[in-house]
């Protein structure tokens, strides 16, 4: 049977003039509107003893209720019956009457109460002798339901803080066993919890009170880069798509794995503790004095106190260095804000900073826009005010430089050294010599051969005779060959003198060939060494400094050995300029030291 048939059938019932005896309230109400404890599966529901004539002597006892808008109330006192005198002349004294919890609830639910009796409370208040207005019944209201949600799947999703033990067992209290956890791909993150239906409510006249529909998610919506929402036998997924870190927009709520761990907190002793990070870093809050950040493409929003340490790719800090550094091992170094007393070192890259203050700064190309007290260099310097600063770079151009109170400004062009090549130019210079004046001497013993009256006569008379301009008659061969005999020995030296001119003259191109390689190879290999200065203001010297191989080595030295190697007194070098005004535009020709051979 329906439950409104069942209730209709207790409506009948009860109208009918009966009540129910032994009833049990609960097991009524669940039969009726499926509220209360689960039953389970029952081939019957007992609800009540028998079913009993409600005498209307007693249904005079039971007073209407005070209904209000939810709930309702009743004024329990003691009731008696009046003092009866029977047929027989006896008299039956004034008695007390006791209402009956039945009774009560089939009365009540004639006058519109069929739901929400307090069945304890109600006998109690019968009990009681002392009178009271209890609430008898109240409203059930709707019970909400639950929304969908998402909850997460894998234990790799939350960091550890605890601190991180080391390879040799060791606990380091510096840092967390795992503050930003790496996704690995096709990983379940969120698995989507659908919606549950609320319960009904009802009223005191047992009519149904609808929960609001729980609201549905959409899972895919929260997909971002690297993740997709996918269905499997269990349910609906969020899946990372690729390997990476978690990031979630505050805003959106959408969830990315990105090659980038971004951070909102900072970076100190309290939030992640020093970092080892195997991808790129984006940090909006600031690096704490000591705390260590170790990674790649590695950019901080907020001021860096600390030790920033990257393996590649670019470092940016957009507001400030100080008492701190940076090293980047394979990139460049973007510092938009002030360097203090920080060591900022680029092994091959670029570094920019706006402002420097008694910073090391070491890289491949540095870009300073006011530098003072500073140890700065590199292959390429550009500082557009330099103060007090000791520079040293193989192209170094400024603006304006000077030194800044008792501290001098010293800039150091560096030279290579290529002296390797001078023993073999000199020793081919030598031999180019010696060439040059043994063919001198051998064309001067030519001439004067050749100018010898017979000689020249035979040659004239030679050389005609091969080109048949002149035939001889017999008479005229004999008389050739006693002027032949005659100059026999100062012909054969002419020979002799010309093949060793010929020979000397092949030398001395061979070798000045040579030479000129060598030359050649010496400027190829010494490369550009420049230095401009285009206004100096206050005492300031530039300097040549030679140095072996290339400038890493001279690079990678530590700021200590840095900064003795700039400050310290100049050893080898040459002297460009000294003074207190003026400018310099020098250029290193390494041809101009050769003489033209």
């Amino acid at each position: 049977m329906s439950k409104p048939s069942l209730v209709a059938a207790v409506t009948h019932v009860f109208q009918s003039g009966w009540y129910f005896t032994g009833l049990d309230y609960p097991a009524l109400i669940n039969a009726l509107y499926g509220v209360g404890p689960d039953l389970g599966a029952l081939q019957a529901l007992r609800v009540a003893d028998d079913v009993r004539l409600f005498d209307g002597n007693r249904l005079a006892l039971y007073k209407a209720p005070k209904v209000s808008l939810s709930y309702a109330e009743y004024y329990f006192q003691q009731l008696y019956q009046e003092e009866m005198t029977l047929p027989d002349g006896t008299v039956i004294p004034e008695r007390p009457v006791y209402l009956d919890i039945d009774e009560f609830i089939a009365d009540m639910w004639n006058k519109g109460i069929r739901f929400g009796i307090d069945v304890a409370a109600v006998k109690a208040a019968m009990a009681s002798t002392k009178p009271d207005r209890i609430t008898f019944a109240t409203d059930l209201e709707p019970e909400k339901g639950q929304d969908a949600t998402v909850v997460e799947v894998s234990s790799d999703l939350h960091r550890s803080d605890a601190p991180k033990a080391r390879a040799d067992g060791r606990i380091d209290l510096q840092s967390f066993q795992n503050r930003f956890p790496q996704i690995k791909a096709h990983m379940r993150l969120l698995k989507k919890l659908s919606p549950v239906p609320g319960l009904p409510g009802f009223d005191l006249a047992g009519r149904k009170t609808d929960p609001e529909p729980p609201k549905d998610l959409t899972l895919r919506f929260l997909a971002g880069e690297g993740t997709e929402a996918k269905m499997f036998e269990d349910g609906e997924y969020l899946v990372s798509t690729r390997e990476g870190f978690l990031s979630v927009d505050a805003k959106s709520n959408r969830i990315s794995i990105t090659d980038k761990i971004v951070s909102l907190e900072g970076v100190s002793g309290r939030t992640t503790g020093n970092l080892q990070l195997a991808g790129a870093y984006e940090e909006y809050g600031d690096v704490q004095e000591q705390r260590e950040v170790t990674g790649s493409d590695i950019t901080v929003h907020g001021n860096v106190y600390g030790n920033i340490n990257s393996r590649g790719g670019t470092v940016v800090l957009d507001k400030n260095l100080v008492s701190g550094s940076v090293h980047n091992a394979a990139g460049n170094i973007n510092i938009a804000g002030v360097a203090s007393n920080s060591v900022i070192y680029a092994a091959n890259g670029a570094i920019t900073i706006a402002r420097a203050e008694n910073c090391v700064i070491s890289g491949g190309k540095v870009k300073v826009e006011e530098a003072s007290n500073c140890e700065i260099i590199g292959d390429e310097v550009f500082i557009e005010v330099a103060e007090g600063c000791a520079v040293a770079g193989r192209n170094v151009e400024m603006e304006n430089a000077g030194p800044r109170r008792r501290t001098e400004m010293v800039i150091y062009v560096l030279v290579k050294d290529v002296t390797q090549f001078d023993q073999e130019i000199a020793e081919l210079e030598q031999r180019v010599a010696a060439f040059a004046q043994a063919n001198e001497a051998s064309q001067r013993e030519i001439d004067r051969l050749s100018a010898l009256p017979d000689v020249r006569r035979y040659l004239a008379l030679a050389a005609k005779l091969r080109t048949q301009e002149l035939v001889l008659t017999p008479e005229q061969g004999q008389h050739l060959k006693k002027i032949a005999g005659a100059v026999a020995d100062e012909v054969k030296a002419l020979q002799k003198s010309q093949q060793d001119l010929q020979a000397g003259q092949t030398q001395h191109k061979l070798l000045n060939d040579r030479l000129l390689r060598v030359i050649e190879q010496k400027v190829e290999a010494a490369g550009i060494a420049r230095c401009g200065l285009h206004m100096v203001s206050g005492e300031t010297m530039v300097r040549t400094m030679p140095f072996a191989a290339d400038t890493t080595a001279l690079r990678a030295l530590q700021p200590k050995e840095l900064k003795a190697r700039l400050r310290g007194t100049p050893s080898g070098g040459e002297l460009l300029f000294a003074d207190a005004t003026g400018s310099l535009d020098w250029h290193l020709n390494p041809r101009l030291r050769f003489a033209s051979p």
